[in-house]
Order: C-alpha cells, then structure tokens, then sequence
C-alpha cells in the first residue's frame, strides 16, 4: 500500500468525508485504505470482476464503503478488458503502462467483457479526494466528474509511458482551479488552490523531487 497520498493530506489538514478510487486492483493496495480505515465514507470503482469479489470480501464489515463494479469510459458500452493485474486495461485503447512498459502482447492476452458508462452516473458531487489509475482512460474520469474534490491523484506516467490525454488533463486542471501539489511515482497529485495552496517551502521540495 501506498500510503503517501494519505500522509499528505493529512499532514496538510484538509478535510475529507468523501474519498474515491477509480482503477483500484487488491483491497490492500488501496490508494485511499487510510481513509478508509478513518471511517471516511468512500467509493471504489472497479472493472474487474474478480477484483470486485476481493473488494467486497474484505470490506464486507465495512458499510461505509461502496463497491461499484463498472469501467468508466466516455460512452456507455460494453467494454473488452486484457487482464495484465495490476495493469489491466481497455484492449481498444492504443497507449498503457503494460503496452508501453511492460511490452505486453495483446494477442496472448486473457480478456473479459465489462460494463462500461460515464463518470457522471457514479459521482454523487461529495468527492474531496479522488485517486484515478485507469490505465490511459483517467481523462474519462475528469470529463464527466460533478464533484470538485481537492485532491486529484492521476496517474500521468513513468519511463516510457505518458498519458494519450495529458494535456485535456493539463488543461482540464488549469481551467478548474487546480495546480501540480507533488509527484509521487507514476502519479501526479493536483490540489485546488481555492482550499488548500502550498507553502514556498513546500513548492521548492516538490520541485526538486519531481
């Protein structure tokens, strides 16, 4: 588990009653399992249908988590999935971590067929920290979000892999009053200025970490 999101926004006193992960893989590996362990009402949005049974099983004595067992896409559809594990994504897509990291063969792929709608239709605008790793299909997510959360995990890219809609996402963020907050790994994490603005110690921290 990845636990620095969770340090930061704590560290950071923003307050959370809503946290969301969209693309969450093992119950364990929960971007948002420390929120989630404070009691935080919070969403997980998963695709894979045996990930979702593992979500459900362990957080079956935890009523303030919802599961919800969709892909998020920019359409309603149904939609093909290779099983890459942690890297599962949409077959139609052209650009993801396992196709561009891992060199991933396509053609020797397990698959499996999903629901798929829009991010509006599971968003119920409450969301004050969201967590996005879709595997090239996080700008869906943004496109379509009523919340204002402010906090935004994305992931963006490493090594050879860079997000196809990087700059809608660039722009998306400038637009509705975000800026960079920190990298962390293959994610970047914006925050909304109008809530929570870092200090210059902190800027030049980031800065250098990046």
């Amino acid at each position: 588990m990845n636990t620095t999101l969770y340090h930061r926004v704590k560290a950071a006193d923003i307050a959370v009653n809503h946290a969301c992960e969209v693309g969450v893989y093992l119950p364990h590996t929960s971007n948002i399992l420390g929120f989630i362990s404070d009691g935080v009402q919070s969403t997980l949005v998963e695709a894979d249908p045996a990930t979702v049974a593992e979500l459900h099983r362990y957080f079956a004595n935890a009523p303030h988590v919802k599961v919800i067992e969709k892909a998020v896409y920019h359409r309603a559809c149904t939609l093909e999935f290779c099983k890459a594990e942690a890297s599962t994504f949409v077959k139609e897509i052209s650009a993801s971590p396992a196709l561009m990291n891992d060199r991933f063969n396509i053609h020797e792929a397990q698959t499996f067929s999903v629901e798929a709608n829009t991010f509006d239709t599971m968003d119920d605008g409450s969301i004050d920290v969201l967590s996005i790793d879709t595997e090239g299909c996080e700008w869906y997510v943004l496109q379509f979000l009523r919340s204002r959360p402010t906090v935004i995990s994305i992931e963006t890219g490493i090594k050879r892999y860079v997000n196809p809609h990087l700059a809608q996402i660039t722009e998306w963020m400038t637009a509705n009053g975000y800026q960079r907050w920190y990298k962390d790994g293959s994610d970047t994490v914006y925050v909304r200025t109008a809530v929570y603005s870092p200090g210059w110690r902190e800027r030049l921290r980031n800065f250098f970490a990046a």
